[in-house]
């Protein structure tokens, strides 16, 4: 196992939920381009395949192969207008996917340089539980966490106990 630092909380989080409900050995694909994550969970003895940065609510094609035991996506739905269809046409039987939370006292995260790292998105938890079972989805399990932060103020202090991240895991529903 990796025992080492994890440079966010949520990292570590997200490999310990990983760990419980999908234990290494097997085949992942990441929904998005590869990223610093990657290499924790192949560390953990996954093996781990990304999408190319195609543009999801319009190509899903990536996702169409059943050759992964699973496929994961971390803070990646908020990024499209319709999350349905690529969660629609999942052909792996098991998701594990993390969004982050829509908080009361912080409007949704807008980048002011980069035009595609925007949130579409923020979700309750109820809504995304709603988006994974019209779209197949059976949630197995879930969990939330906070995301504090180094600064003061209100916001840096409601986020000490506010949950920012949702995941969970589902299976595909048989039919």
């Amino acid at each position: 196992m990796y025992e080492g630092k994890f440079p966010h909380k949520r990292y570590q989080k997200t490999l310990e939920f990983l760990r419980k409900y999908t234990p290494a050995p097997a085949s992942i694909l990441d929904l998005g381009v590869t990223n610093p994550f990657v290499k924790h969970m192949e560390q953990e003895g996954y093996t781990v395949a990304n999408t190319t940065g195609e543009d999801l609510d319009i190509h899903t094609q990536a996702v169409l192969s059943e050759d992964y035991d699973m496929i994961t996506a971390f803070e990646i739905f908020e990024h499209l207008v319709s999350p349905y269809n690529v969660l629609k046409d999942i052909k792996a039987n098991k998701l594990v996917a993390s969004v982050p939370l829509r908080l009361w006292f912080s409007s949704a995260y807008r980048s002011k340089t980069d035009l595609w790292d925007r949130h579409y998105h923020e979700f309750e938890d109820w809504q995304f539980d709603w988006l994974l079972e019209k779209s197949g989805w059976e949630i197995i399990a879930r969990d939330k966490w906070t995301n504090p932060v180094k600064k003061v103020g209100i916001r840096p202090l409601l986020r000490l106990f506010t949950p920012r991240y949702y995941i969970v895991y589902a299976e595909r529903k048989s039919v």
